[in-house]
């Protein structure tokens, strides 16, 4: 399969479990590929002569001396994430499912730990004993597929070598959406085993230029049913563009395959991807679907963590608004803020901030605003007002230690407390209107309890599962269960993960308290 370039930018932090935790960014999986060593495979010594039936060349098999089992391929190697190989191996793989799909469903409710996750899914690890890892693997991208990370998900299949007919399918979702499908569908013609979804042979057949096939794979699916009523119909258009004109709009389903999609594409009928789950919105940054869609999608995904601040700010920055209200006042005021701090006049910074804070807000892209713009706010002379969601901004972004420095001796409570929490200090009080104070302050004030249920994980190679638990946990606190979220806290802290424990920390702290003034 040829490989598909993307540059995914993902904010996360290294995690190794006892050496020092270090940020990572701007991960482009094209660099990361490993050296080819070949190594043949020989057959047992056999008893009898060696004596050829044949002048035929047998296959040989070639494979990487450092190459992972179908289940432990990754993108990110250990190098880069400080995981180490044996992040699954002692956990079972039914168990890491479940805790992988729980996720999946759900978004986590702060990007810090929707990077830890990401990365997870992300990384090269061997997988749990006694299992190909398929199971996983298959959850594994899934997951992404599901949190918008469409074109990551294709990559890691794609390093599995020779799909097997569930990876194909998956795979083949996911070129679909990319536009890269030509490959597989080469692959398909070559192994029709790989799938026994007609619709999909249908669709290959077309691509290669063999329409005769093509009509007579749908009418034997037609005839036996093998079709479902939407698939039927949609490829009958594709296939006949004459019935296609004739025929009434079709009513678009709520939940399309990305198979479906392309054929309402393919005949004039491309549906908006606004109203469909996250994965479809990828198809709208190429702005061919006109600037509006192109925003709505970007910050959609921006939202989920699967596109960085840059790329945001690029499509906010493409043009000027071309109406009113909604979205476009939220374009207007971002533009004028940048223009506001291009021009350093600290009154006009103020104004504009105060403007475009609750647009960021109301659309739940706080966290890359202030990682866009948090640094260049540091040191202006803002009315107070702007001077505390500045200091807000700064506490949200990757500089959050630097900007906490600042406001250690804070006269706003609520400032003074966040200060301490990114510092790694106790609280020396607990404001009454902060979310959460009790349990965040918990986290850090005392000694270092783990939980008993996954204290040992790390020396059991189940330091994964160990993790997802943590994330899970830091949901259920979210949620209100605040005895959940001080044990998460804790965990992330034990496995060495103080700055990834930090951040989510201040990330929930200051967006519920933001949502509570909407």
């Amino acid at each position: 399969m040829k490989i598909t370039r993307f540059t995914c930018c993902l904010l996360v932090a290294a995690l190794p479990v006892t050496a020092q935790e270090a940020p990572l960014s701007a991960i482009d999986w094209l660099a990361v590929q490993r050296d080819v060593t070949p190594v043949v495979t020989l057959a047992p010594e056999r008893l009898e002569n060696p004596v050829a039936k044949s002048a035929t060349v047998p296959d040989v098999e070639v494979q990487s001396l450092d190459a992972p089992s179908i289940g432990g391929v990754g993108l990110l190697p250990g190098s880069v994430t400080g995981l180490p190989a044996s992040l699954w191996q002692g956990s079972s793989e039914t168990r890491l499912v479940t805790l992988i799909e729980r996720l999946r469903t759900r978004q986590p409710s702060v990007p810090a730990l929707d990077s830890l996750y990401h990365t997870l899914l992300l990384a090269e690890a061997a997988p749990p004993l006694i299992t190909s890892g398929e199971t996983l693997l298959h959850a594994r991208i899934k997951a992404l597929y599901d949190h918008g990370l469409v074109a990551p998900a294709e990559a890691l299949a794609e390093r599995v070598g020779e799909l097997t007919p569930e990876l194909f399918d998956l795979a083949f979702d996911l070129a679909l959406l990319t536009g890269t499908d030509g490959a597989l569908c080469t692959m398909l013609d070559e192994k029709p085993t790989l799938s026994r979804d007609l619709a999909t042979r249908i669709w290959c057949a077309t691509r290669g230029g063999d329409f005769p096939l093509a009509m007579t794979i749908y009418q034997s699916g037609h005839a036996l049913e093998h079709l479902s009523k939407l698939d039927s119909e949609l490829l009958l258009r594709f296939l006949d563009p004459q019935y296609a004109e004739e025929s009434k709009s079709l009513r678009p389903p709520v939940r399309p395959t990305p198979l479906q999609f392309r054929l309402f594409e393919a005949i004039g009928e491309a549906l908006p991807t606004a109203p469909l789950p996250l994965p479809f919105a990828v198809v709208e940054l190429t702005g061919d679907s006109g600037w509006r869609a192109q925003l709505q999608a970007a910050e959609r995904l921006a939202r989920a963590g699967s596109i960085d601040g840059n790329q945001l700010l690029g499509v906010y920055s493409d043009q000027k608004r071309a109406a009113s209200g909604g979205i476009w006042d939220r374009v207007e005021a971002l533009q004028r803020f940048e223009t506001a701090l291009d021009g350093g006049d600290a009154g006009a910074v103020s104004v504009a901030l105060e403007k475009v804070w609750p647009q960021m807000r109301s659309a739940g892209l706080l966290v890359p605003f202030s990682n866009l713009f948090a640094a260049r706010l540091q040191g202006l002379a803002l009315s107070n007002r702007a001077a505390r969601i500045a200091g807000y901004a700064g506490l949200l972004s990757d500089a959050f230690e630097d900007a906490a420095t600042g406001l250690a001796g804070s006269d706003d409570a609520n400032l003074a407390f966040l200060a301490s929490i990114a510092l790694g200090q106790s609280p020396k009080s607990v404001p009454p209107e902060m979310p959460h104070a009790d349990a965040l302050a918990e986290g850090w004030s005392g000694p270092l309890i783990t939980p008993e249920d996954v204290a040992g994980m790390a020396s059991q190679n189940r330091l994964g599962e160990a993790l997802l638990i943590a994330i899970g946990r830091f949901e259920s606190g979210a949620d209100g269960n605040d005895g959940a979220l001080s044990e998460s806290i804790h965990i992330l802290r034990a496995f060495g993960l103080e700055e990834t424990a930090r951040r989510a920390a201040l990330q929930l702290a200051i967006l519920d308290l933001e949502s509570a003034r909407r």
